[in-house]
């Protein structure tokens, strides 16, 4: 999995790193005895059933059946590969890894994507420095200075400026050894019918687009003249999609886990003149609605999400959208109202950013309070067919909500306004629920001080599975254990899975390894081998176990192994009657193997 890179610095990097702390990142965690539970982040859940184990650095979740160690859990939650949660793990940890690092030898698309990217680094670094060296440039970095912008910012969003000039770019990529038609896949160079080749973004001051790791993979340019069209983006490729980056998101990452709260603008000018006012935790859609994927990426860092849109009637609209898309992914969703038709970038310019923190983001309507005032403007409330079409809009809104205390709330709001009954309200919010088939959830505190593992529903299992799990568990743990199991029985276990885990384990014993779960995944490739094993060395196991203990529990499946083979011989038998016509003999061999059966069952 590693690729060109030694397994002794993929572990040198996993032992620097707290599993607890890389996961608090994106999960609250708390300590419940020997581990840390939180919600899990890989499926909705009201009550932790997610699990991080310290002392053997694994997390596994007894709901989803996910688990794993920390290079998994980045590749999980971020979508990162293999080498890019190394990457990211080296960095945190202070450790260096090889100059060359490749996971396999790439592909010709993938070396076409290497390319591009390569391309949109080079292209960052000289339109940035053409806007602060060259003649070119001055214009551009004095409409930059006159909008606002620092020069501290204009170095840290690497802002740039495109000279007006066609083949200044072309003849650049050239020189560099990257095709011109790579260049056009990239969005980077335009083309005619001629076959001529330009520079898609000339003439224009140059806002790099980052993907979450930090590299551009796009560019927004701005026109400084006359030139159509004012803004103008990269376009869908290979490297840039624009329902799956937020801008600033790989900056804003931080203080985003910090504050637990994000900010989510429309523009990128709102999220740099956001952050020039002290506030970072802030990122922008890509010039396009708001995505699933982009709202359950939010989920899952922040527990409130502020939008804060243009004031005027399209960035509201945008704003409904966007907070009723939030809303359904489960997310704590507010939204800011700038006022006078202003967007969040001018008002900060007009009024400072602290006067924007307190008077519009500190005062950001709730989701109801929002969509009441939404829908109350397309109604004339002193008419009394509007003003019941608008109650039972407020009443489809409300029953949305998921806390009972909140609905009651509302509802007293709206009783209170037009002298209605609460328990009238409340009648016609259930019905609504009924409808929509939302079931109502006990409240209950998220955590309990309840120290026991998560239970969860599953049926029974037989004796002879339970021990070969039991036994499992505890050879993960002690290579004793293991070697004496190998010498016993082998990999003659009656679960298939078993065998494949246990067969791994042996060998992975022989190597001269300790006993580390976190290390022993790192040899399994199949994700449903590797989470059961995390499962296993996840059960709650006695600290001590007796040789009477173990052997008691190979017995049972050896003796599992025994009753199988007699009922396979007896199948045989009964196969051997039926051909010979002794319909007898047949029905009493059936009625064995019957009996037989049902005796492995209670086993």
């Amino acid at each position: 999995m590693a690729g060109h890179i030694p397994e002794e610095k993929v572990d040198e990097i996993r032992r620097s790193t707290d599993i607890v702390e890389v996961i608090g990142n994106y999960v609250d965690l708390k300590k419940q005895g020997r581990n840390h539970f939180g919600l899990c982040p890989f499926h909705g859940e009201n009550t932790p059933s997610f699990s991080v184990s310290q002392d053997k650095q694994i997390f596994h979740c007894f709901g989803c059946g996910k688990g794993g160690n920390v290079y998994t859990f980045l590749m999980e939650i971020e979508g990162f590969s293999f080498i890019q949660a190394l990457k990211q793990l080296a960095e945190q940890t202070g450790i260096d890894l090889p100059d060359q690092l490749s996971e396999e030898a790439p592909s010709e698309k993938s070396q076409e994507s290497q390319a591009m990217l390569e391309a949109h680094q080079w292209l960052t670094k000289l339109y940035h420095h053409l806007l602060k060296n060259s003649k070119d440039g001055r214009e551009a970095y004095q409409y930059l200075i006159d909008r606002g912008f620092t020069d501290e910012t204009i170095q840290k969003y690497q802002i740039g400026y495109s000279p007006d000039s066609k083949d200044f770019v072309v003849t650049f990529l050239e020189k560099k050894g990257y095709h011109p038609q790579t260049m056009v896949k990239a969005g980077l160079l335009s083309t005619n019918d001629y076959g001529e080749y330009a520079d898609r973004f000339r003439g224009r001051v140059i806002f790099p687009l980052r993907n979450h790791l930090g590299k551009t993979v796009a560019f927004a340019g701005r026109s400084l003249g006359q030139q159509e069209p004012k803004y103008l983006n990269s376009p869908e490729t290979e490297l840039f999609h624009k329902g799956r980056l937020l801008y600033n998101f790989d900056l804003a990452r931080s203080a985003i886990r910090k504050e637990k709260t994000v900010i989510l603008f429309e523009g990128f000018g709102d999220v740099i003149s956001a952050d020039q006012a002290d506030i970072h935790h802030t990122v922008g859609t890509m010039g396009t609605s708001l995505s699933s994927m982009q709202a359950n990426l939010l989920k899952k860092y922040a527990e409130q999400i502020i939008i804060c849109y243009d004031g005027d009637r399209a960035g509201i609209e945008a704003a409904v959208k966007a907070a009723k898309l939030l809303k359904s992914v489960g997310c704590q969703t507010y939204v800011a109202r700038v006022p006078d038709e202003l967007d969040p970038d001018e008002f900060i310019q007009k009024y400072g950013g602290d006067r924007f923190k307190r008077e519009i983001i500190d005062t950001s309507d709730t989701y109801i309070s929002f969509m009441m005032n939404y829908l109350r403007r397309d109604y004339n409330l002193q008419v009394e067919g509007d003003r019941i079409t608008y109650i039972e809009k407020v009443l489809q809104e409300i029953a949305g909500l998921d806390r009972a205390v909140e609905r009651e709330h509302y509802l007293n709001e709206i009783a209170t306004e037009f002298q209605l009954s609460v328990e009238t309200l409340k009648e016609e919010v259930q019905r609504i629920r009924s409808q929509s088939g939302v079931k109502d959830k006990e409240t209950k505190n998220r955590y309990t001080n309840d120290t026991r593992q998560p239970t969860v529903q599953k049926k029974l299992l037989p004796a002879f599975h339970n021990a070969e799990r039991k036994l499992i568990a505890y050879m993960l743990r002690d290579p004793y254990i293991a070697d004496k199991v190998q010498e016993e029985i082998g990999g003659a276990f009656n679960i298939e899975d078993h065998q494949v885990i246990v067969t791994h384990l042996y060998a992975y014993y022989e190597d001269g390894n300790e006993s580390d779960i976190s290390q022993f995944v790192e040899m399994i490739e199949d994700a449903s081998i590797k989470n059961l094993a995390i499962e296993l060395a996840m059960a709650p196991v006695s600290e001590e176990v007796s040789d009477q203990e173990i052997h008691d529990y190979i017995t049972r499946i050896r003796s599992e192994q025994w009753d199988r083979t007699d009922i396979r011989n007896l199948e045989s038998e009964l196969k051997k009657a039926e051909q010979q016509n002794e319909p007898i003999r047949a029905a009493e061999i059936a009625m064995e193997i019957i009996k037989r059966k049902k005796e492995l069952k209670h086993h």
